[in-house]
């Protein structure tokens, strides 16, 4: 068997043993609330600005790309709906997930990779500390619950930014940009694409944090944690999507 093909295997095995460690600590008290909203501030907060950018940017996008397109076909009236429909179900959830996977994935793999080559995590184990539950567990939680939140933010600056570039092109009221937009729109399109954003949090925070708690070879090998933690938190994060979308349609139809 290749040796490629045995680390693919071992890779995962391993990563499903950190999950089952990771599991006794999230769910086995006690609990480490301090650091853990320390997490939701550094993980939510200081990405707040970033996912907002993001957002805005995207809803100024969408209004450029499919104007254009709505006016060859007659259907100008519908460039709210369409705005407000594509962020809400698709554009806001996965660019915010993405934005986030650069920033927390990376500062998540370098930050428990130092910590595991200058020995930090074994001194936390050799003083009864676990650092399952006060490193990797918190960082999962924080991730799981902001990015929900993040979403949310990222598809109000959209939509803003959306009537903005809409209005400047050809004016509209707010009122009337949000009324057209979330005419078509029900509950069943907005529930599953937002609360499956709690799903790329928790792959976020789970190969983040496995990929800084497994570095091996000093300073290249803090380098190659966060990278590596990028690269395969935003794929896993895409074929989540893939998978997720094709479930909400079926269970919300």
């Amino acid at each position: 068997m290749p040796a490629l093909l045995v680390s693919f295997f071992e890779w995962f095995g391993d990563l499903g043993l950190f999950c089952r460690s990771l599991a006794h600590a999230v769910f086995v008290p006690p609990y480490e609330g301090r650091e853990l909203v320390r997490q939701l501030d550094e993980i939510g907060s200081k990405s707040l600005p970033l996912v907002a950018m993001a957002g805005a940017a995207t809803g100024v996008v969408l209004s450029l790309q499919t104007r254009d397109s709505l006016t060859r076909f007659g259907a100008k009236s519908m460039l709210p709906a369409v705005i407000i429909f594509s962020l809400i179900k698709e554009s806001g959830p996965i660019i915010t997930a993405l934005v986030v996977s650069g920033r927390v994935g990376a500062g998540i793999g370098a930050e428990l990779g130092s910590m595991k080559v200058t020995e930090q995590i074994d001194a936390m184990e050799a003083s009864a500390v676990n650092p399952y539950k006060f490193l990797a567990a918190t960082r999962v939680v924080a991730c799981t619950l902001m990015l929900p939140l993040l979403t949310l933010a990222a598809n109000f600056c959209g939509i803003l930014s959306g009537w903005i570039a809409t209005t400047l092109a050809e004016p509209i009221s707010l009122r009337l940009f949000i009324e057209r937009g979330f005419k078509m729109l029900t509950f069943n399109d907005f529930l599953p694409a937002t609360a499956m954003t709690a799903f790329f949090g928790l792959i976020i925070g789970l190969v983040a944090s496995f990929q800084g708690m497994r570095t091996k070879g000093g300073t290249e090998g803090v380098g190659r944690s966060a990278t590596s933690s990028v690269v395969l938190c935003s794929l896993f994060v895409i074929l989540a999507d893939v998978f997720l979308v094709r479930l909400s349609l079926v269970l919300f139809p």
